[in-house]
C-alpha cells in the first residue's frame, strides 16, 4: 500500500489520535502503521503472546476472549470500528492475559508498543488520550463482572444480546442485529453453557421478545429486552 495511501487511512480512521499529534509524530505513525487483513475466525494474538503492538479495528468485527476450565471461551469484549486494543499489556510489559480473534473478515491497522510508548512519553495529550480509555473500558468491565455474576440466566442473555445492538446497531429493516452469532458464542458472551443459551433464546422467541432465523436475530419488543437485561 503507498504510504499516501496510509496516510488517508491514518487520518481519517485514527482521527482521535492523529488530531493530538504534531507533524513529526504524525510522519512517524504513518510510517510504521501496518494494514492487516483477517479472515473470519483468525486469530490476531494469543493468550500469552507478548504484546508488541498496538491494534486499531478499521473494518469488521473483533472479539477478545479468554480460555477457561475445560476449554471454554468467556468473550470479554466486542469491538467496532474504530476502535482500539492490544495495548494494555504492552504498557506493562506483560504477555496478553487474553486472545483477540476476527469476528468476521476484518481489516486491521498496527503499530509497534515501542513507538506508542515513546509516543506517550512526549505527549501527554495523547497519554490522557489513553488514560481515557484504559479509564472507559475498566469502568465496563467492573459493571459487566457484577451483571454476569448476579443476573439470572434471561437478565445475561437479555444483557448479551442489548450489548450486540448498541454496538452494532440494526440491519436496513430496523430489527435485525447486525451481527451474527453462533449459540455457542452467544453462550460465552453471557457466561452461560450453549444449552442454556438455546432454550433462553427459544423462550425469548415464545414470548414474541424476539424472532430467530439461523444466526439472525431480530428484536420484536426492544422495550421487553431492556426490562430483562435490567432487573435480570
Amino acid at each position: 500500500m503507498l504510504k499516501t495511501t496510509i496516510e488517508q487511512v491514518v487520518n481519517e480512521d485514527l482521527s482521535a489520535i492523529w488530531t493530538v499529534l504534531d507533524n513529526e509524530e504524525r510522519r512517524l505513525v504513518a510510517e510504521n502503521f501496518i494494514i492487516h487483513n483477517y479472515k473470519r475466525n483468525q486469530i490476531i494474538y494469543a493468550q500469552g503472546e507478548e504484546a508488541e503492538h498496538l491494534w486499531c479495528l478499521l473494518k469488521g468485527k473483533v472479539k477478545i476472549y479468554k480460555d477457561g476450565i475445560g476449554g471454554r471461551q468467556q468473550i470479554l469484549r466486542l469491538f467496532r470500528p474504530v476502535q482500539y486494543f492490544g495495548y494494555r499489556a504492552g504498557f506493562v510489559d506483560e504477555r496478553h492475559m487474553s486472545s483477540a480473534c476476527a469476528f468476521e473478515a476484518s481489516t486491521l491497522g498496527s503499530l509497534p508498543m515501542k513507538l506508542v510508548k515513546e509516543l506517550v512519553n512526549n505527549n501527554i495529550r495523547l497519554a490522557w488520550f489513553f488514560i481515557e480509555e484504559l479509564s472507559h473500558n475498566l469502568g465496563g468491565s467492573d459493571a459487566r463482572i457484577v451483571n454476569l455474576t448476579q443476573k439470572h440466566i434471561r437478565g445475561r442473555l437479555a444483557e448479551a444480546l442489548i450489548v450486540l445492538r448498541d454496538n452494532y446497531g440494526y440491519e436496513d429493516d430496523n430489527a435485525t442485529i447486525k451481527i451474527y452469532m453462533s449459540r455457542e458464542d452467544l453462550a460465552n458472551l453471557s457466561n452461560m453453557t450453549t444449552s442454556n443459551a438455546i432454550r433462553t433464546l427459544s423462550a425469548f422467541v415464545t414470548e414474541r421478545i424476539l424472532a430467530v432465523d439461523g444466526r439472525r436475530i431480530k428484536i420484536i419488543n426492544e422495550a421487553m429486552l431492556r426490562k430483562i437485561s435490567k432487573f435480570g
